[in-house]
C-alpha cells in the first residue's frame, strides 16, 4: 500500500491505522524523512510500540497520535492518506490452521466493514483537494472492499484510480 501511495517529500501524510509502524517507517524512508507524517493509533500500548519501531527505523519526522483517526478534527488536512484499514483478515486465513479461523465470524466481518466505512468517510473529509489516498485491507471479501468504497464515495467528489503497478518504483522489472 505504501508504494501505491507514492509518498512525496514535503507532503503532509496521514497513516490512519499505523501500528506497528512498518508502513509508516516505509513512507518516511521513501521520502528521505522529508514528509510530515502523522501516525494515528487508538491503542496506547500499540502506539508506544509504534513509536519505538519508528525510532529504531530512523523515522524522524513522524508525529504519533494516540487517537482514533475517525475522531481527528476536521481542520486537519493531508496531501496523502494511507488507510490500511482494520479488517476481518479473511485474506490471511489458513483453512488448515484453527488459530486463524477460530475468531472469524459474520459479526466480525460486519463490524470490520462498518469501521472501515467510518474511517474511509473520515479520510475523505481530511484529504486535500487533489490529494491521493490509498485504501487497503488484508480481506478478500467484497463487503470489506468494493462495498465500503462504493458507500464512502456516494455524494463525494472523488474518483477511484486503478494502480499501474508497472510504474511503481521497486515493483517494476
Amino acid at each position: 500500500p505504501t508504494l501505491a501511495l507514492e509518498p512525496k517529500a514535503g507532503a503532509d501524510i496521514l497513516d490512519m491505522a499505523a501500528a506497528p509502524g512498518g508502513k509508516t517507517a516505509q513512507m518516511a524512508s521513501l521520502t528521505g524523512n522529508k514528509a510530515n507524517v502523522t501516525a494515528c493509533e487508538i491503542n496506547k500500548i500499540r502506539a508506544e510500540k509504534l513509536q519505538y519501531n519508528l525510532q529504531k527505523q530512523g523515522a524522524t519526522r513522524v508525529n504519533v497520535m494516540v487517537r482514533d483517526a475517525r475522531k481527528l478534527e476536521d481542520f486537519f488536512r493531508f496531501d496523502q492518506i494511507l488507510l490500511d484499514a482494520p479488517c476481518s483478515g479473511s485474506g490471511t486465513m489458513l483453512e488448515c490452521d484453527p488459530r486463524t479461523t477460530k475468531a472469524f465470524s459474520e459479526k466480525l466481518v460486519r463490524n470490520s466493514a462498518a469501521t472501515q466505512l467510518q474511517m474511509l468517510k473520515k479520510a475523505l473529509t481530511l484529504l486535500k483537494s487533489g490529494g491521493t489516498m490509498v485504501y487497503s485491507t488484508c480481506s478478500i471479501l467484497e463487503i470489506e472492499n468494493e462495498n465500503v468504497v462504493k458507500a464512502a464515495l456516494k455524494g463525494v467528489k472523488a474518483a477511484v484510480v486503478p494502480i499501474d503497478f508497472s510504474a511503481l518504483p521497486l515493483l517494476s522489472t
